[in-house]
């Protein structure tokens, strides 16, 4: 983006970095979104579930200029009808949204950014099987994104998404990413004070993700495909999210690493499946990992997703003084 200093760029710019701190067929016309004024921020969202609405609520909440929903898209009818009328309860002025920009199936999400001009957003809440393909497709229409969190699954994807931040870094377009330590203003103290060098050099560091379960999934309906039934308990399949290690304990392995300074590379883990009941899910329920850094430094993460167990949230950095 440019440094022009017009009312436009400067609440698009102001948008993006307060947000950072937290087609059908080809050759279909779309309708054209085209706002009242010039420096409306126009927002697409893909993805209507529970995260991507309440993505969606983030954005309709910054004040720091004007900013409309302008389409959606979704697989699921029923997410995107509820998603729908829970935003335009909420913010009726900022939702406009008519049925022709509403989109369903697979390809909903190019129609929705087909709809879009150079320099709108979209907000990615699908499932991270689909991300890299999404980025793509926003990238090539010019789109500033944001994305929920895990952005890949596996490692083909990773390195797909590596390549797809160096061109949309070279579009000079903005991608932010849902890993909510990192928009935390106290964990940016935090890691001012590590480099700064308050506890030394970090020697050994500790990260918990103990919760009363997740990921599971029971028996398909009748009445509902196996695709579909897999999209909407997307955490419970390995393909379409990562399992519930890759989407949940993400956020101990980022901090953790943001800390440190430096990426693992190596891990040696172990996990096990005992107490998960008639779900039909890929998860286990207990994880246990152990990260080695450059420096030979460790990071020792644990998970756990059982139910009448003790919760904890939370990571430790262990210092020289």
């Amino acid at each position: 983006m440019t440094d022009s200093t017009t009312p436009a760029a400067t609440s698009r710019r102001s948008f993006l970095k307060t947000t950072g701190s937290v087609s059908a067929l080809a050759g279909v016309a779309l309708p054209a979104v085209h706002a009242a004024e010039n420096n409306t921020l126009q927002v697409a969202l893909v993805g209507c579930g529970g995260r991507g609405t309440g993505a969606a609520i983030n954005a309709l909440s910054v004040t720091s200029g004007p900013i409309k929903l302008v389409a959606m898209a979704d697989v699921v009818p029923a997410k995107l009808n509820s998603s729908y009328d829970k935003l335009k309860s909420q913010f009726a002025s900022q939702v406009d949204v008519p049925p022709e920009r509403r989109f369903l199936g697979f390809d909903a999400f190019r129609s929705a950014m087909d709809s879009m001009k150079a320099g709108d957003i979209v907000i990615l809440g699908t499932p991270p099987a689909f991300r890299w393909v999404q980025f793509s497709h926003a990238i090539e229409k010019g789109l500033h994104t944001f994305m929920e969190k895990p952005v890949t699954v596996d490692g083909p994807t990773t390195k797909r998404m590596f390549q797809l931040a160096d061109l949309c870094s070279q579009k000079n377009l903005k991608a932010g990413v849902g890993l909510m330590v990192r928009h935390c203003r106290a964990r940016q103290e935090l890691l001012q004070r590590i480099r700064d060098g308050q506890i030394g050099d970090i020697v050994a560091m500790r990260g918990y993700r103990m919760g009363q379960g997740g990921g599971t999934a029971g028996p398909r309906p009748a009445d509902v495909s196996e695709l579909t039934y897999q999209i909407k308990s997307f955490h419970a399949f390995l393909w379409a999210s990562g399992g519930v290690f890759s989407d949940y304990y993400i956020h101990q392995i980022d901090e953790c690493s943001w800390m440190k300074g430096a990426w693992p590379i190596e891990a040696h883990g172990v996990g096990g499946r005992h107490y998960r009941g008639n779900s039909l899910d890929q998860n286990f329920d207990t994880y246990s990992v152990q990260y080695t850094f450059p420096d030979g430094s460790k990071l020792f993460f644990d998970g756990r997703n059982m139910k009448g167990c003790r919760d904890e949230f939370a990571s430790y950095a262990h210092g020289s003084k």
